[in-house]
C-alpha cells in the first residue's frame, strides 16, 4: 500500500537542477595552427648573468649574481647577491669568467642551472694589412716623394 501511495506522488520540479548540456557551436573549436616541427623546441627558460668565485668541484662552479632591488624601508636600490651553484659539464670556466645561467631540470640537491658562455658584443675587429701593402699605399697616397727620399 505504501509503494503505491509513493508512486502516485509526483514532483513538480526536480530538487536538483540538471543543467542541458552546451550546443556544439559553444564548445570550443580545436586549433587549426599546426604543431611545431619535431626538431623545434621552443624554451623560455630563465636566464641570469654572473662572475665564478669558486671552481674546486668537479663539474661546478659557484656563481655570484648581482642585482639591484630597491630597498624596503628607504627605497633606494641596493645590491643583493645571491650564490648558485652551476652544472659545468667540461670544467672550461675558471674564477672571474662572466657566464649566463640557463634554468634546467635538476642535477642534484642545489644545482639547477646550467653555465654557458657569454654571448660577444657587436665589437669591431680591427682590418689586417699585411706590412708591404702598407708601405705601398702610403707612396701612393701621397704621390710626393719625402724630403728623406729626396737626398
Amino acid at each position: 500500500m505504501l509503494l503505491t501511495q509513493f508512486k502516485s506522488l509526483s514532483l513538480s520540479k526536480p530538487s536538483f537542477h540538471v543543467s542541458p548540456p552546451p550546443p556544439l557551436s559553444l564548445l570550443r573549436k580545436p586549433s587549426l595552427s599546426p604543431p611545431p616541427p619535431v626538431g623545434l623546441r621552443i624554451t623560455n627558460r630563465k636566464m641570469m648573468q654572473g662572475r665564478v668565485i669558486c671552481d674546486t668541484n668537479d663539474k661546478t662552479v659557484n656563481v655570484v649574481v648581482v642585482r639591484l632591488a630597491p630597498h624596503p624601508k628607504y627605497h633606494k636600490r641596493v645590491r643583493i647577491k645571491k650564490k648558485y651553484q652551476v652544472h659545468d659539464p667540461d670544467n672550461r670556466f675558471k674564477v672571474g669568467d662572466m657566464i649566463v645561467l640557463q634554468k634546467s631540470r635538476p642535477f642534484s640537491k642545489t644545482k639547477s642551472f646550467l653555465a654557458l658562455p657569454v654571448p660577444p658584443r657587436n665589437v669591431r675587429k680591427p682590418k689586417e694589412v699585411a706590412p708591404a701593402e702598407e708601405e705601398e699605399e702610403e707612396e701612393e697616397e701621397i704621390g710626393i716623394p719625402l724630403e728623406s727620399q729626396q737626398s
